[in-house]
């Protein structure tokens, strides 16, 4: 058996009985490709089973709420994965008649949809011969074929692109990524891959060269902004002071607390003699502060201290507002907001 066929029959007896795989509904397996972007399926699942019992049509999702899509994407991380989503449900409202397109050419215009997310829509949903390549893919074709062009370079890009449509089955298209990507995340991972039960291993050249764990290769490019947010909570047991983030931030439109940024950490005494302290009136004193905690995003290191004040400042900054505790559990919180709020009110 050729590559693609040995992958199939491999799949075939080995693959996980996951819920988007047993419908060609182009809407359906496009919530599940978004959510499980950079997520792990174990992390992802109850998320899509969430979004698909909310919103059970692509109808449905674009009349949503951005807080609601946001409240419901609560811990998932990369939010703007879910503001983009409901730019896209309401795109395809708009211009298909609440029809999901499964054109890759269609696809590919829409607001957070990329050539992996087209192909995959595609080939799975209308069984359009588009090669998928995510990162389960690059690792499997890496090792097997010995490609040791960095997969995060123009020049890799293209050519693990012109190696997968090579090897795909055009007669099964969504069989052969769906095995392939499976093949990747069950056997052939990034760590310890089963290389000893592997179907294709005699042909491999990573395994036949030991040289598994240097592939596939990528360069190291991203930079990693380090950030200090020292967030006020000031409550009087009832109501809470909160703040509306804006857009062009981490965490976009979602809810925190006020928020003093710092160029670096500061101690206490210094932070509380800041200009921005200060403003909030005489009558703002400390109570408690908490350890620093460390937040870590893809390209940000987020160092986040909790300072506990007493009585309401006497006047409130643009975005600051008063919330009701008890319905602190209907916003869109960052999940470290959300830990500390859910710990110092015990709910």
């Amino acid at each position: 058996m050729n590559f693609s066929a040995e992958l199939i029959a491999w799949y075939t007896d080995n693959k996980r009985d996951l819920p988007w795989r047993n419908t060609t509904d182009a809407y359906i397996i496009w919530l599940s490709e978004i959510i499980l972007q950079q997520t792990r399926v174990e992390q992802g699942m109850p998320y899509f089973y969430r979004f698909a019992e909310r919103y059970p049509t692509v109808t449905a999702f674009a009349a949503a709420h951005e807080d609601d899509i946001l409240k419901l994407w609560q811990g998932l991380g990369y939010y703007s994965r879910g503001r983009n989503m409901l730019k896209t449900a309401q795109l395809v409202q708009q211009q298909y008649n609440g029809v999901f397109p499964v054109s890759y050419h269609q696809l590919i215009k829409l607001k957070g949809i990329g050539e992996y997310t087209a192909a995959a829509i595609s080939s799975f949903s209308a069984n359009e011969a588009r090669a998928v390549v995510d990162g389960n893919v690059y690792r499997v074709l890496a090792r097997y074929f010995g490609i040791d062009e960095p997969i995060n370079s123009p020049k890799g890009k293209k050519t693990f692109q012109k190696i997968a449509d090579d090897v795909l089955d055009n007669a099964r298209p969504a069989l052969h990524n769906q095995a392939i990507m499976e093949f990747g995340a069950m056997l052939c991972k990034p760590k310890n891959p089963a290389c000893g039960i592997c179907p294709v291993r005699m042909d491999c050249i990573a395994f036949k060269t030991n040289a598994t764990t240097c592939l596939p290769v990528k360069l190291k490019t991203v930079k990693i902004r380090k950030r200090y947010f020292n967030y006020m909570l000031i409550s009087d047991g009832e109501k809470i002071l909160m703040n509306k983030r804006n857009e062009g931030d981490i965490w976009a439109n979602m809810y925190d607390l006020p928020l003093v940024e710092t160029p670096e950490l500061m101690d206490i005494v210094e932070l509380l003699q800041l200009p921005q302290m200060k403003n909030l009136g005489s009558n703002i004193a400390l109570k408690d502060n908490s350890a620093i905690i460390k937040h870590v995003l893809t390209h940000q290191q987020l160092y986040i201290r909790f300072l506990i004040l007493k009585d309401f400042p006497k006047e409130l900054q643009e975005n600051w507002f008063y919330a009701d505790i008890e319905n602190l559990k209907n916003l869109a919180l960052p999940k470290p907001i959300f830990i500390f709020i859910k710990y110092f009110f015990n709910f």
